[in-house]
């Protein structure tokens, strides 16, 4: 992108939204033709939490697709799936939902246990279904992702950038239309309960489509976000913000801009998803957990500290039992 041009996009978001636009890795792109509007530290290596059931989803849609899965087979929960950490609908070892409610389950809730039990559907083990993951990303270009596990969680190797999201994004968005509306959902009921999105801009953004929210401590608050008005349809991918509120504000203000400043002076723009220089040196993936504002990922001092006595009264509780318990035996 030329450096004219993207600080003209800074200069507006900053003067017209009042929110910084030099924060975490960002991309604004036309979902048709992949044209770049606005391009921030693009190739920096991010973990994609949640984004990641992106391409879970992606991979689900090929079965559906090809006919292997159909939208009522039936997918089990395993133990595997039974243990793994929320967000998830906690069901039971043994319990059974169709591809349509997995699939809603996956991309409405960020449900983590169904991520594993929808790999295990597609691949028969998340090692088979994770193997997958990894080379359809090679076949999509996604040359800085690396996947170890279908839903996000905290991983050190599960890592990602913004142009590689959006690689996807723009995929899943092109290859299965007829299940554009998952994406659309901002709630959906599971027996007696209403759960709904993480992505808010699903609920209060003009025109807004999609996709995906993710976030872990070390990654901050991500999101693929979309929308489209008159036609066009434009996405934002946004990593990196220290709160979810921060994460849709930055997504709406490239979002809003990006419709707003649309103009003849795009004609002359050839900038696309494939054709951007790549950076030279994008470093390590790097936690910004100390930048997030959540309890689970800095909890005051005082807290800390008294659940740290606990454990410790816990330890020495322990300890005195089993010297009781051993001074009692013949």
């Amino acid at each position: 992108m030329p450096a004219k041009f993207g600080l003209l996009i800074i200069a507006a978001l900053m003067s017209v939204t009042g929110v910084p636009a030099l924060a975490g890795p960002a991309l604004l792109f036309e979902a048709s033709n992949g044209k770049v509007l606005y391009a921030e530290d693009v190739d920096k290596k991010w973990h994609p939490a949640s984004l990641t059931k992106i391409m879970t989803a992606y991979l689900a849609f090929k079965e559906l697709k090809s006919g292997r899965l159909t939208l009522k087979s039936k997918i089990k929960c395993s133990e595997v799936a039974h243990k793994e950490q929320p967000s998830k609908i906690g069901l039971p070892v043994g319990a059974e939902i169709n591809m349509n409610l997995a699939l809603q389950s996956l991309i409405v809730k960020s449900a983590n246990d169904v991520a594993v039990m929808v790999a295990e559907a597609v691949s028969g083990s998340v090692p088979k279904f994770v193997a997958r993951m990894n080379a359809t990303a090679k076949e999509l270009g996604m040359t800085q992702t690396n996947f170890v596990n279908p839903n996000g969680l905290p991983a050190v190797q599960q890592i990602t950038s913004a142009r590689d999201m959006a690689l996807l994004s723009q995929a899943v968005a092109k290859d299965f239309p007829e299940y554009a509306h998952y994406w659309k959902q901002s709630s959906f009921r599971i027996g007696k309960k209403r759960l709904r999105s993480y992505n808010s801009l699903l609920r209060t953004f003009e025109g807004a489509d999609g996709l995906k929210t993710g976030f872990i401590c070390d990654s901050g608050f991500n999101v693929v976000a979309s929308a489209t008005r008159d036609g066009r349809r434009l996405m934002a991918v946004v990593l990196g913000e220290p709160s979810g509120r921060a994460r849709s504000i930055r997504a709406a203000s490239l979002l809003e801009h990006g419709f707003q400043h649309y103009g003849w002076k795009q004609l002359f723009n050839t900038l696309n998803l494939k054709n951007m220089p790549k950076q030279a040196d994008t470093g390590a993936v790097q936690s910004i957990r100390h930048t997030v504002t959540s309890w689970s990922c800095n909890p005051p001092r005082k807290k800390v500290r008294r659940a740290k006595r606990k454990r410790s009264k816990a330890k020495r509780q322990r300890s005195a039992r089993k010297k009781t318990s051993a001074k009692k035996k013949p």
